[in-house]
């Protein structure tokens, strides 16, 4: 089974911390649509899919029509499973009622960021915190059970107050699942222009890491499993009494972490077969004309064992499990223990069962830990 993520780059405008690719030519919308159908068509493959994403950009800036179109196409070209976990990214202010009538979207991840107005102009969202309690509504009363939301913490100037407004403005939501960020300041994007010309200043590292801590702290209390870095899987009654892992969490992205191949449709896109992966083309027009002509707008790379290594050490230790030691060849799986010693001396690395993860400790420098444990 393999995941399948499809890319939506449209967005009515561009929040300034993005580096994901987007564009904001929005009449290009159905003549995409037609290109993704076609690049469906094009490929040699088409293995049983078990989750689908939408992502962006904005996908709630589709059409209904032209989403009912998309859906269509997939589930006539792809075998999916009746369980498929369907997400779909919104904008809190795109939500309507019946917006999701007649499509199999069972999950919405929605980017609140923050509750505080003057942040979310900073970052030119669109939305008020107003309009993500109003989507909140309007999603539980069309039967979706399943929200996922989207947080950012570290914004210049904020304090702990703020930050602790915004975590409990959330839980009072009562999403199934919350992704948080620190603030990136990406080169390219107008966020690290303004960081350049001195116009906002990088929070204070150590308020950073408290602000990190005081979110698992307080979202461990409300009953959500932090299962990877930046994500919070709220533990249903049934996950207590089995003692289990949160039927919550992201299936689709837990099958980036885990190894798992997944399929890219669209502009931009990347896929993975286990041995190889492949992106598209990152500019919308190139996409479309090459795919109206019958072409894959594909750059590919071999994966070796040496390169896989590496993709495990930053996707699978990320996660609550860690990395399958047993997974590895004997030559990776000794210089992996090798590096990860000073580290498990520490306490920043344990092993539970056959399995190396980091500790709560070891997350504060996951970047670095990662870092040494790769391949030289």
């Amino acid at each position: 089974m393999a995941g399948l993520y499809v890319h939506i780059p449209f967005c009515a405008s561009r929040c300034i911390y993005c580096g994901f690719y987007s564009t904001t030519l929005l009449e290009l919308r159905s003549r995409y649509v037609d290109a993704l159908c076609r690049e469906m068509s094009l490929q040699k493959t088409h293995p049983p899919i078990e989750t689908i994403y939408l992502g962006g950009g904005t996908p709630s800036q589709l059409s209904h029509d032209d989403l009912l179109r998309l859906f269509t196409y997939i589930y006539k070209v792809y075998p999916v499973a009746t369980d498929a976990e369907v997400t779909m990214e919104c904008n809190p202010d795109d939500i309507s009622p019946s917006m999701f009538r007649d499509l199999p979207v069972n999950r919405v991840s929605m980017g609140a960021q923050t509750f505080d107005e003057n942040r979310l102009r900073l970052l030119h969202r669109r939305h008020t915190a107003e309009e993500v309690n109003r989507a909140f509504d309007i999603l539980r009363a069309d039967g979706i059970r399943n929200i996922s939301l989207d947080l950012m913490f570290g914004f210049p100037n904020e304090t702990m107050d703020d930050w602790q407004h915004d975590i409990e403005h959330a839980l009072r939501l009562q999403p199934e699942h919350i992704s948080a960020y620190g603030l990136m300041y990406e080169e390219g994007t107008p966020l690290y222009r303004m960081l350049e010309q001195g116009k906002v200043s990088e929070i204070d590292e150590e308020l950073s890491i408290s602000m990190y801590d005081t979110l698992i702290d307080r979202l461990s209390k409300a009953g959500y499993e932090h299962y990877e870095i930046s994500n919070f899987a709220k533990l249903s009654v049934d996950d207590k009494v089995l003692h289990r892992p949160s039927s919550f969490r992201s299936r689709h992205n837990s099958s980036y972490w885990h190894d798992i191949p997944y399929i890219g449709l669209g502009a931009a896109a990347h896929s993975y077969d286990g041995h190889s992966r492949h992106w598209a083309v990152a500019d919308l027009k190139q996409y479309i004309t090459r795919i109206e002509s019958g072409q894959l707008p594909y750059t590919e790379e071999p994966i070796d064992e040496s390169t896989h290594y590496d993709d495990l050490i930053t996707t699978a230790l990320r996660t609550r499990e860690g990395l399958d030691i047993d997974r590895l060849s004997p030559p990776y799986s000794s210089y992996l223990l090798a590096q990860a010693q000073p580290y498990l001396d520490k306490n920043m690395l344990a092993i539970t069962g056959h399995h190396l993860h980091l500790t709560r400790q070891g997350i504060l420098l996951s970047n670095t830990i990662m870092s040494d444990l790769m391949h030289v």
